[in-house]
């Protein structure tokens, strides 16, 4: 019955494996989104006959011994952190990070959250904040005279303003590094909470 329930850790590794695959499937087109892969690792081995072992009394080894796995687990899913393609949207607000790192967001509870997905907009009182109206970190406000909003590659935020010739700085996005961005918790809607990991 052992190789039953082998065939079983199988079983349920690859039905693991295909949930990952489906939930990367279903959000091919969600922003920001970064794919997952599900890595795995065999079981504890039965040594019937240990290699190495002493086979008779002139000294002989056994050369290659018998074990017999017990299957497979799952070891970890594991974020696929690769730089996406951007995509032109033409929408006012919409920022992508061009390599490493993450927008950093404000949650309700005083948390942080970092996410990739840049497709911002302004709230009522003219702060950058995300489809769920979580507020960018630092807090960027755009006054209700700007004419136009200019990102440059560092994230330094400037408006123009009617009658005024030069550009005014707003804020500064600035974005979170990590070491190992894979042991980032997603906590879903685009989000992220760092981890002792």
């Amino acid at each position: 019955m052992q190789a039953l329930r082998t065939a079983a850790s199988g079983m349920a590794a690859q039905a693991l494996n295909v949930e990952v695959i489906s939930n990367n499937i279903a959000n091919m087109n969600t922003i920001g989104f970064k794919r997952q892969r599900a890595e795995f690792q065999d079981l504890l081995y039965h040594n019937v006959e240990r290699m190495g072992a002493q086979s008779s009394s002139q000294g002989t080894v056994v050369p290659t011994g018998i074990q017999i796995g017990a299957g497979v687990k799952a070891g970890s899913v594991y974020r696929i952190t690769d730089q996406g393609s951007p995509n032109q949207t033409g929408g006012r607000f919409d920022l992508a990070v061009d390599g490493r790192g993450y927008f950093q967001i404000n949650l309700p509870s005083g948390e942080t959250a970092f996410t990739r997905a840049g497709n911002f907009s302004l709230n009522g009182e003219g702060q950058l904040v995300t489809d769920d109206g979580y507020a960018v970190q630092p807090a960027i406000s755009i006054p209700q005279d700007a004419i136009d909003v200019v990102v440059s590659k560092t994230g330094l935020v400037q408006v123009m303003t009617q009658g005024s010739p030069d550009p005014q700085t707003v804020g500064q996005l600035e974005i979170a590094t990590f070491f190992n961005e894979a042991g980032l918790e997603a906590v879903g809607d685009n989000l992220l909470l760092e981890t002792a990991a």
